[in-house]
């Protein structure tokens, strides 16, 4: 495989489409650095895997020998970005985009590396526009065009409102493009509408149209709809190592081939297919490579130090090897009188309702510290400290604390 051809499979990686493949090609021919572009508006403080996807493929442009730009949309952030709502996105304050902003910039150099990124904020160009430039934008896009979104579709054939700012969303994400004269654009499959505003913009100011490559949204751990913080589905990259590695261990089998495509750097695609067929012929337990994905994201994001003791309390608590004292512990705050079990079990997250928890009570399926529990009206009082477990794979260790 030729060295060009190895550049495009490592592009290609997990990507759902390339626009145009053949541009692209052609660029890397060039020998020149390309200008890799992914905007972020800075919705929330935190990042969580799903955006590491983006960012993944980022820093595989800059192993290429590539340069990034991580534009934070700190204007288009106090816009709202109208992409699969059906309702008006509420703006951002100004407070909050840079609020969010400055978090972002802290947590992006656990994937890129920061000696080959160029951060921007897109307020650098749109700061400076006038009324009269911003018209002027609005003017190289028609109605029509803007009403081909199919989340605009949907909402203008329900006669749900539009306001004429969610029009200027798409707009603006393009001209960022202009702006920093890119070559690549990186999204979402969500995005593809706004990055290929990006190529028509690009083309009207007389530049080359950038390449659109957009990546799939990676699910969660529910399997089923995208990572979200509001769906409670997801692993964010500050998490301590042990949660990382725990919550990575319990996603579904065909979920982890998913995962190791989108965000393993170790595990090639030709060794990922080996796996998978050891995993089908009974010679590894998915268990075991599940495992070591988790180790992979641990390490990348806390060290390998603090990876291999997260590895080694997972052990502890799933597969009864090594110290529960290895899990991190979570304060609960209770009232002054105390807390009766079953409502402990519910308040640490191990049972869904107190019934739940009385049930699993009479089951014997609940220990502390070891030690078979069965009382659901047993009080704990306040500085109780200990291991809580229902049935085999779930613990918290807690301390109780005053309000």
């Amino acid at each position: 495989m030729s060295e060009l051809e190895q550049a495009l499979a490592t592009i290609a990686r997990g990507a759902d489409e390339i626009i145009k493949r053949e541009d692209l090609a052609e660029r890397l021919k060039s020998g020149r650095p390309l200008r890799i572009k992914a905007g972020f508006d800075p919705t929330a403080p935190d990042l969580h895997l799903g955006h590491t996807v983006l960012l993944n493929k980022m820093r595989q442009f800059q192993d290429l020998g590539h340069q990034v730009i991580f534009l934070i949309g700190d204007f288009t952030g106090m816009i709202g970005d109208p992409t699969g709502k059906n309702v008006t996105r509420k703006p951002l304050t100004r407070e909050d985009v840079l609020a969010n902003a400055e978090t972002y910039a802290e947590q992006v150099y656990k994937v890129l590396d920061k000696e080959r990124t160029e951060l921007r904020f897109n307020s650098e160009w749109f700061g400076q526009m006038s009324a009269a430039d911003m018209i002027k934008l609005a003017a190289q896009h028609t109605v029509a065009r803007m009403l081909e979104r199919d989340d605009f579709t949907k909402r203008y054939a329900a006669q749900q409102p539009i306001a004429i700012h969610e029009f200027l969303y798409p707009l603006v994400q393009g001209y960022d493009s202009v702006a920093l004269k890119a070559d690549v654009e990186l999204g979402g499959t969500d995005q593809k509408f706004n990055l290929l505003m990006g190529r028509a913009l690009q083309e009207h100011h007389g530049q080359m149209p950038q390449i659109v490559l957009t990546m799939p949204l990676l699910e969660g751990l529910d399997g089923v709809n995208k990572m979200s913080k509001s769906l409670g589905n997801y692993i964010g990259i500050n998490e301590p190592a042990i949660d990382m590695v725990t919550k990575t261990m319990k996603i579904g089998d065909e979920l982890m081939w998913r995962w190791f495509e989108l965000l393993s750097f170790d595990v090639s695609l030709d060794e990922l297919a080996t796996m998978k067929k050891e995993i089908a012929g009974g010679a590894l337990n998915p268990r075991d490579a599940k495992l070591r994905l988790a180790r992979e994201l641990a390490t990348r994001f806390h060290g390998a130090a603090a990876a291999e003791l997260a590895i080694a309390g997972w052990h502890a608590v799933v597969r009864g090897e090594g110290d529960t004292s290895l899990l991190p512990q979570t304060d609960l705050v209770v009232p002054a009188e105390g807390i009766r079990l079953a409502a402990l079990l519910t308040a640490a997250g191990l049972t869904a309702s107190n019934s739940e928890a009385t049930r699993k009570l009479k089951e014997r399926a609940v220990r502390i510290d070891a030690e078979v529990v069965e009382d659901p009206q047993h009080i704990f009082t306040i500085g109780f400290e200990g291991v809580l477990q229902v049935g085999k794979r779930n613990f918290a260790r807690i301390k109780l604390i005053q309000a």
